[in-house]
């Protein structure tokens, strides 16, 4: 009989105690629920910094997203809190009034930003003002990076000049904000470098035009209907229109206070993580105080997690944990930075090696006592962290000749330092990769750097690990480290770029996804990542053709509307060109009113969105609509947008209106490798932002037209490259379509066409679209036509769906926040 095993904190914490608890069997002896306060699924914290600073997506540092529960039989409530534990009747007690038993509980509840007092922080309703940001949360980075962009601010202050501190500034520079950093202790990084290499790195920080003020506090947040600085300790003020504070993490443990459970300075647990005097209560992570020490990194919660995960699977019943003896590979604001132990000498005994290189940015120390390595900080160069962090973590004896530790002196160099690593030695800290692991991945058929890193997600946090990756994943190879040619694959699954991939399915007749995979896949395998990618392309390739599949859409593509983070779903009628009548408004409301719908709002694209339709509901909010999908979901053509033009507006030089519609018309629901969004404007006043369009049209003197290519508004932000200026609407629609068709056939899967035009070049470009240099021209015209041709309505599926399950809601739902009612 299985037992109730509930997760309260669904972090890096508590999502790797369960992935051990699996990797233990758990799967067969707990029915497991989780509780977490964000609405997602599990991702890597540290990886935030890399999402402020633009280098990832916010969807690129999930370690697991939702289907990851499903497929493991785990019941996440995402964006629901527990409250209160009943530790006699074994229930926990949720803010949305759900009341969950269980046998064995782990608290994973994490750690939450501390805001320092000081003046002018919150409002009078007792909220953060606008504009003072923490940095803690994927939220919280959404909404520093939506500030920084769109509100055209010009200075952050961050307060706190720690590891996070500096990496919000550094993030903060992309958006191209004046940045300072203001922190209390006297050196940047002083809980884990000394005074002299704090000061090398200011040097480096202040370097990247990065402005610090050391050893000062900040008391007060000035302006009054808007932020317009910070006030310091010695009166000096600082302008800046945005303020984050990076001043530290608290424990979150209010649910072990209010249940009644030992806290001190954070949950108090023995050697087995078992919460003080609790039979069944365990806790693990930042929540978590053992020995009297609560820690802020991520080793000693994957030691941590394994220990828990033994104990409660009963795999090894006498697996302790002793303590972490911590050890950080950084790349703080680019610099690499290594620090573990002491920082400096503690006793008169201690030997204290030094070598600084402040012109460099160069910094090297080495604590020994007892002939044992207990501290080292490496700064600016940490081609020997490999060597000293299996010296400190195993007592290694050290050599006489003590300069050797730093440089290769005699010493071991690189290769023959990870040959000497043992295999418990973790090589990525971000996601608890050990040598061993990855050793075992080379082992196992991982012939090059990439496909290890796949296989055990080793470099796939903060990256600063990489070259420590590359050195064992070499070694371990023997030499034999291949080039992966995977990287240049369509999809993951098919080995096959683009070209040769269309071609193949062109040679062999191959009409279906689940052909593709049978004539073309090592073993004839599917693969769940290739098959959007294929389905797309497919449909482009063939039109009417294409056999579709259904498992090979994605869920938005299997329903036709949008899903949202409550599992219910978007409906965006189609509004072409922005332009809506009295009967379609008068409709749209009837609906609304009819099904209840809690949200209406206007969309960037200019419709009208009906949110939080549950997928049951689909086809009869279609039917009372009765009007055609206006495309809000998908990797297809989207919307024109338009402004008024010359019939209204007094500046308008064309019929901006009348061609958006034209060509919404026309390019409506074809597939394409990422969403193509177009934009027409009647005059350069440009109020349709069609420079920043994926194809953007904009009328200009004489009546002619100017086509732009390539723009981006969103993640990304990149003016259009001017493609060429015609004489009429008809050759913008020939050329705005030929240009699609040719990113269609030729750009990557995901690739947005902000990407794929500088890639290929607008040059390049040009001579294929406008010169025909590759004669093609002509059989782009064609094959876009065929598309055009082929068009149907997908929510006509509404009365005869393709599958039974394809508007039933699934069993059992992920409980998720509802859309809020406004």
């Amino acid at each position: 009989m299985t037992r109730q095993l509930v997760v309260i904190g669904n972090g890096m914490a508590g999502a790797r105690a369960v992935e051990e608890i699996l990797a233990r069997g758990g799967g067969d002896a707990f029915d497991i629920t989780i509780f977490g306060d964000e609405p997602y699924g599990n991702y890597n914290r540290i990886m935030l910094s890399h999402v402020l600073s633009g280098e990832e997506s916010d969807a690129d540092i999930f370690l697991n997203a939702l289907p990851w529960y499903q497929e493991n039989n785990i019941t996440l409530h995402a964006g629901v809190r527990v409250e209160r534990i009943d530790k006699y009747s074994k229930h926990v007690f949720a803010a949305d009034g759900r009341v969950v038993p269980y046998d064995v509980l782990i608290i994973a509840t994490g750690s939450h930003s501390f805001l320092p007092p000081m003046d002018g922080l919150y409002t009078p309703s007792g909220s953060v003002r606008h504009g003072v940001f923490t940095f803690r949360t994927m939220d919280d980075t959404r909404k520093m990076v939506q500030f920084a962009q769109h509100e055209h601010h010009r200075k952050a202050v961050v307060i706190g000049g720690g590891l996070l501190g500096l990496e919000a500034a550094r993030g903060l520079q992309a958006y191209g904000l004046d940045v300072a950093v203001v922190h209390s202790g006297g050196h940047l990084m002083n809980a884990q470098l000394g005074p002299d290499g704090g000061a090398i790195l200011r040097r480096s920080v202040q370097a990247l035009g990065i402005e610090v003020h050391t050893g000062s506090r900040t008391t007060a947040v000035l302006g009054k209907d808007r932020i317009t600085g910070v006030r310091l300790r010695d009166d000096t003020e600082l302008d800046c229109d945005m303020v984050v504070v990076t001043a530290g993490i608290r424990p979150n443990v209010d649910v072990a206070v209010v249940s009644g459970l030992a806290v001190e300075r954070a949950i108090v647990v023995d050697d087995h993580l078992r919460v003080m005097d609790e039979e069944d209560i365990y806790a693990v992570g930042e929540c978590v105080q053992h020995r009297g020490e609560v820690y802020g990194l991520v080793a000693p919660l994957w030691e941590q997690a394994a220990v828990l995960a033994d104990q409660i699977t009963g795999v090894d019943r006498s697996s302790v944990y002793l303590g972490s003896r911590t050890a950080t590979k950084l790349k703080v604001a680019g610099v690499d930075v290594a620090s573990m132990g002491l920082a400096g000498p503690e006793r008169d005994t201690d030997e204290h090696i030094v070598f600084s290189e402040p012109s460099r940015g160069v910094f090297k120390s080495i604590v020994i006592r007892d002939n044992k390595m207990v501290g080292a900080t490496l700064l600016g160069d940490s081609r020997k962290v490999a060597y000293l962090t299996q010296a400190f973590d195993q007592g290694l004896p050290l050599p006489e000749e003590r300069l050797s530790l730093m440089f290769d002196l005699g010493s071991p160099g690189e290769e023959e330092g990870v040959s000497e690593l043992a295999d418990s030695a973790q090589v990525c800290n971000c996601n608890g990769v050990s040598k061993g692991t990855l050793v075992a991945a080379v082992q196992g058929g991982c012939r090059s750097v990439p496909a290890a890193m796949d296989a055990t997600r080793a470099g796939k946090g903060c990256g600063s690990c990489k070259l420590l990756v590359t050195q064992v994943v070499e070694w371990a190879a023997d030499g034999a480290v291949e080039d992966d040619p995977a990287a240049s694959y369509y999809v993951p699954g098919i080995p096959l770029d683009k070209a040769a991939l269309i071609s193949r399915i062109r040679e062999l007749g191959l009409r279906s996804v689940s052909q593709v995979f049978a004539a073309l896949a090592p073993g004839s395998a599917e693969d769940a990542k290739s098959k959007m990618g294929l389905a797309s392309l497919l449909k482009m390739m063939l039109a009417e053709q294409y056999i579709d599949e259904r498992d090979a859409r994605f869920i938005n593509d299997r329903v036709h509307a949008n899903i949202q983070r409550d599992g219910t779903f978007s409906v965006v009628p189609q509004m072409k060109g922005g332009v809506t009548s009295v009967q379609q408004l008068r409709t749209i409301a009837d609906v609304a009113e009819k099904h209840n719908i809690p949200m209406i709002k206007l969309t960037g694209g200019q419709r009208i969105d009906l949110l939080g339709v549950p997928k049951e509901d689909l086809p009869q909010v279609w039917a009372d609509l009765d009007m055609p999908s206006g495309y809000a979901y998908g990797k297809s053509f989207r919307t024109v947008k338009t402004c008024v033009g010359k019939d209204y507006c007094r500046f308008g030089t064309g019929d901006s209106t009348g061609l958006g519609i034209s060509l919404e018309s026309r390019f409506q629901g074809i597939e394409s490798p990422a969403k193509l969004k177009l934009a027409v404007s009647g005059c350069p006043r440009n109020c349709a932002e069609s420079l920043v369009k994926d194809v953007g049209v904009v009328a200009v003197e004489g009546g002619r037209w100017e086509i732009y290519v390539g723009g981006a508004a969103g993640a990304q932000i990149r003016k259009g490259d001017l493609l060429v200026t015609v004489d009429t609407p008809e050759e913008v629609t020939l050329l705005a379509g030929r240009f699609m068709q040719y990113y269609r056939e030729n750009a990557n899967w995901l690739e947005r066409t902000y990407a794929f035009v500088p890639r290929v070049g607008i040059d390049r470009i040009r001579s294929v679209i406008l010169d025909d240099s590759e004669g093609i021209a002509a059989r782009l015209d064609e094959a876009m036509q065929e598309s055009v041709d082929n068009y149907v309505d997908p929510w006509s599926e509404r009365d005869d769906p393709l599958t039974p399950g394809q508007f039933r809601t699934s069993l059992p739902l992920t409980v998720l926040p509802q859309v809020p009612v406004r």
